[in-house]
């Protein structure tokens, strides 16, 4: 039954937009007695279009409410309003788009045309505006409301249609867009720090119109969640997108309550200008990483990089994760983990224990999560090196270890080592930890950092150059800068092996080769000096280092040859016990044999293959063999003293 309102002391039942808009269709018809009119006459019985148009814009039905509110924010004229509810209805009616049919025909379509509309509806168009003008040009059609070909024969013949997705808004349903995620994918609970943060920020967007927030992160999850966050406090859902066109993007965000929130990766040095929303005034976000521009309506938008949280945020983050009290309080204390790392960490752990039969996660699992990256951008730039590295495995000299166990408290004591100091230590300090390795090769540089990554808990990844130089322009500070990001965001340890070949003197510039060089160490100087997490490099000499690298760096470590106690002990180490080696003959070759650790190990592995096919221990003539070869490899002679083998 239709409701009804009073109008001049009268009952005149209510109808919708769509029935109004047939009816003046129907006006302009002469009587006959064709199926399709009788159908036509059924669909718009009743009532004076012109006066239920005046009526139905003033208190709309619950039909017609969401399009007359959009009408309201996008000022679109009457005709505009008629064709959208008669183009809409279309798209839900079949016996509609059949009587359309009829009328057009032999010229048209199922769908209204430019003609069709502006005969039947001409009188309420904007005043001095042409009606097929205003259908070709307005509102409607600048803001992908409405939509008309660009080709496809004369103006009036062309059919104008309700984009898909507009006609399931319309109906109050969100519909269905390619590319484009309503709501955020992953629950990843929020510190209060975040949250009030993001409470400002939304009171900052919502204080006037066309403005913009860039999100920087390098964890998507967490990103997410944020904009989430900021979507609710200004009443809205956030819808993800990408940076690609969308026709009638604007009317949809308005009619489902939405907030744009634009994903995109620009890289170092790049813009990126953000699809415009034409009759959007709303507010819009963007989320991507640390590095790049983003611009909206053609200027720069204000960005809000997120951080990771204090210890006491990140331990209650821990709890709820994990259910346990001790475990959160020990890895809030000794892992500076964000929001997003910390929830996938908790659910990663949680499938591990219930791997090995346990109850709740144990510190073992947390570990063993560690290593799976969040976003995949670790693992296609960089190699995993997973194995542990215990102490009696690293043989260095005293001083040499006194020093990595300093650099293992700067590591552990980076998220509060400011506390308490002055103004000047303060200013403009980053928690990162940078350390060149530098010694001979063979002398025990990536084991190091292996060693220190276990001390640490924290995985190890060695930066694969080959994966991250490109010979296009601007490709290796892009692939760095998403190494450098999610290996912030996941925390761990990189290793950059022969560093020299891309943090190398800067050259002076002959060609446009040497401008884009230098630009490249710029920039790769710039970004290891903010990085967040733990960096270590390794090089042959220090010299071939730019002279502006050496600031940047928290400790330098030497790496010398070992000495005759070193190499005895890394002989020890090698060998193990079950060999057949004499103390004399073992002392004979720490003290002839002045080679590296590295070395020493090749030379071990090679007698260890011949001990094995010969079936016996490994004995001192399969050492000198195996010596013989890596000095063959070395160019060099064999020790005299060393009889070599025939």
């Amino acid at each position: 039954m239709p409701t009804e309102l009073r109008l001049a002391g009268m009952p005149v039942p209510s109808r919708s937009l769509r029935s109004y808009a047939l009816a003046a269709v129907l006006a302009g018809l002469p009587e006959g007695d064709a199926p399709e009119a009788a159908l036509l006459r059924t669909l718009a019985a009743g009532g004076d279009w012109q006066e239920g148009l005046r009526r139905d814009l003033a208190n709309p039905t619950p039909e017609d409410a969401a399009l007359v509110r959009l009408a309201r924010e996008i000022e679109l004229s009457p005709l505009e309003i008629f064709a959208v509810a008669l183009a809409a209805a279309v798209e839900e009616d079949a016996r509609i788009g059949r009587v359309i049919a009829w009328l057009q025909a032999p010229v048209g379509g199922s769908r209204p045309t430019v003609g069709l509309l502006a005969s039947c509806l001409g009188t309420l168009a904007p005043e001095g505006c042409h009606p097929i003008e205003t259908l070709a040009h307005g509102p409607a059609v600048r803001c992908g409301l409405l939509a008309v070909p660009a080709d496809g024969g004369p103006l009036p013949e062309r059919p104008v249609r309700v984009p898909l997705h507009l006609a399931s808004a319309l109906r109050g349903s969100d519909g269905f867009l390619p590319g484009v995620t309503i709501g955020a994918e992953s629950e990843v609970p929020l510190p209060a720090s975040l949250l009030q943060e993001a409470e400002r920020h939304a009171t900052a967007l919502g204080s006037a119109p066309r403005r913009g927030l860039v999100l920087r992160t390098g964890s998507p999850a967490e990103g997410r969640a944020v904009a989430a966050a900021i979507a609710v406090s200004l009443g809205l859902r956030p819808a993800f997108l990408g940076a690609e066109e969308i026709a009638g993007l604007g009317p949809w965000l308005l009619l489902r309550g939405l907030l744009p929130v634009f994903v995109c990766d620009p890289g170092p040095g790049e813009r990126k200008s953000l699809p415009a929303l034409p009759l959007y005034s709303g507010p819009v976000l963007a989320l991507c990483g640390p590095d790049g521009g983003v611009e909206l309506a053609g200027a720069p938008a204000p960005s809000w990089s997120l951080t990771v949280p204090p210890r006491e945020e990140r331990e209650g983050l821990w709890r709820s994760a994990l259910g346990d009290e001790t475990l959160a309080v020990e890895l809030a204390r000794d892992h500076r983990h964000g929001a997003g790392r910390i929830a996938l960490l908790g659910r990663l752990a949680a499938h591990n224990a219930a791997l090995r039969g346990g109850d709740r996660p144990a510190r073992e699992d947390i570990a063993a999560a560690s290593w799976t990256g969040e976003g995949g951008g670790i693992e296609s730039l960089a190699q995993p090196l997973p194995d542990p590295i215990p102490d009696e495995a690293l043989v260095i000299t005293d001083a040499l270890r006194r020093e990595l166990d300093l650099l293992v408290l700067r590591c552990r004591a980076r998220d509060r080592l400011v506390e308490g100091l002055g103004a000047s230590a303060t200013a403009r300090y980053r928690p990162g930890v940078r350390a060149l390795l530098v010694g001979p090769s063979g002398t025990g540089k990536t084991l190091a950092a292996g060693w220190l990554a276990t001390r640490l808990g924290l995985p190890l990844y060695r930066v694969d150059l080959a994966s991250v130089t490109s010979k296009y322009i601007g490709e290796t500070e892009k692939n760095l800068a998403q190494l450098l990001a999610r290996a912030e965001q996941a925390e761990v340890v990189l290793l950059f092996d022969e560093a020299d070949s891309m943090f190398g003197k800067r050259t002076e510039v002959r060609d446009s080769n040497d401008r884009f060089a230098n630009a490249q160490t710029n920039y790769l100087l710039q970004r290891i000096e903010s990085f967040d997490g733990i960096v270590l490099l390794t090089s042959n000499s220090r010299a071939r280092f730019d002279s502006a690298f050496s600031r940047r760096l928290d400790a330098i470590l030497d790496f010398p040859l070992p000495g005759p106690e070193e190499r005895r002990a890394l002989w020890q180490s090698h060998l193990g016990t079950a060999h057949g080696i004499a103390p004399r003959d073992l002392n004979q070759l720490s003290a002839m044999a002045e080679l590296g650790g590295g070395h020493i190990r090749n030379a071990v592995l090679t007698a260890a293959v011949l001990a094995q096919e010969a079936g016996r221990p490994l004995e001192i003539g399969d050492v000198l063999q195996g010596l013989h070869t890596e000095y063959r490899k070395l160019g060099k002679p064999m020790p005299f003293e060393l009889k070599a083998p025939a």
